[in-house]
C-alpha cells in the first residue's frame, strides 16, 4: 500500500532543509549507488540526529512517489524525538523518580501504540527505541495509541546498550524479564528511578542488554501456556509500578 504523501519528504533539498530545520524522520531511503555532494550533507545530518538510512533500489522509490525523488525519500515522523539525558534532567527537576521503558526489538506498531498509552495512563515518563529494529511511529501506531504518543516523551538511541550506561549514570535502575528469574514482577523496587526493557515476542530481550540489567524478574502465570502478548506484559508491569508509587 503506497504511503500517504503528506508523509513523505520527496528530493535532496526538501531533506536537508528538513533535517537542518530539526523535523523528526522515522527514516531514510537512499537509492543504491547514488552519489552527489548533497548526499553527503544527508548522511552527515542523519548520523547527527540518528536517522536510519536503508539503501533500497531504484524501484523502491519509484513505488513509492511518481515525483522526481533524486535517489531519496524520508518518512516524516508524527512524533517528536527527544535527547535521552535532556528528558532525564527533566523529569528529575519535576521531582518525580523516573519510570522509562525501554522496546527492543518490538515492531508491531500496534503494540508500541498501546505500549505508549498504558505508559501514559501508569505514569511512566519516557520510552527508549533503538534508531533501527523498531516499528515506526506512523499513523497506524499514533492510532493505536489513542494519541499517548504524543503525551509521553520518545527517546531514540543510536545504541540500546549506551542508553543503559547512560541510566546507571544517572541513578536509575533496569529491570528486564527472565522466565526462570526468581523475583517476581510486584517485588521489584519500582518507587526508585527505573527503567524497564520490553523485548519482542519469541526472542525476548538480547542477552548483552540483559546482561546489563540490575533486576531479573518474571510475571506469574496460572498455567505453562506461552507468554503474555508484549503489550499486555507491559500493562501488568507499569500497573504493578504506579501501585508501587500510589502507595
Amino acid at each position: 500500500m503506497p504511503v500517504k504523501q503528506s508523509s513523505l519528504i520527496i528530493g535532496r533539498q526538501p531533506l536537508v532543509e528538513a533535517l537542518q530545520s530539526g523535523k523528526a524522520i522515522d527514516k531514510i531511503l537512499l537509492q543504491k549507488n547514488a552519489a552527489g555532494e548533497s548526499l553527503s550533507l544527508i548522511r552527515q545530518l542523519a548520523r547527527e540526529q540518528q536517522v536510519p538510512i536503508q539503501q533500497v533500489p531504484a524501484e523502491k522509490l519509484n513505488y513509492l512517489t511518481k515525483a522526481n525523488h533524486q535517489g531519496v525519500i524520508a518518512f516524516g515522523a508524527l512524533v517528536q524525538y527527544m535527547d535521552l539525558q535532556q528528558v532525564i534532567d527533566h523529569v528529575v527537576s519535576e521531582g518525580a523518580p523516573p519510570l522509562f521503558l525501554m522496546l527492543d526489538g518490538i515492531t508491531d506498531v500496534r503494540n508500541i501504540g498501546a505500549i505508549a498509552r498504558t505508559a501514559v495512563c501508569c505514569g511512566a515518563q519516557a520510552i527508549i527505541i533503538p534508531d533501527k529494529g523498531v516499528g515506526a511511529m506512523n499513523e497506524e501506531a499514533m492510532k493505536s495509541s489513542a494519541g499517548a504518543l504524543e503525551k509521553v516523551h520518545i527517546c531514540r538511541v543510536s545504541s540500546l546498550l549506551k542508553a543503559i550506561d547512560t541510566l546507571h549514570l544517572n541513578g536509575i535502575q533496569v529491570f528486564t524479564s527472565e522466565m526462570r528469574a526468581e523475583k517476581n514482577v510486584y517485588e521489584l523496587p519500582f518507587a526508585e528511578p527505573c527503567c524497564v526493557i520490553m523485548g519482542a515476542e519469541g526472542k525476548g530481550v538480547q542477552p548483552y542488554l540483559a546482561k546489563a540489567a540490575d533486576y531479573f524478574f518474571r510475571i506469574p502465570m496460572a498455567s505453562s501456556f506461552d507468554s503474555f502478548n508484549v503489550s499486555v506484559a507491559a500493562g501488568i508491569i507499569l500497573y504493578e509500578a504506579m501501585k508501587h508509587r500510589m502507595q
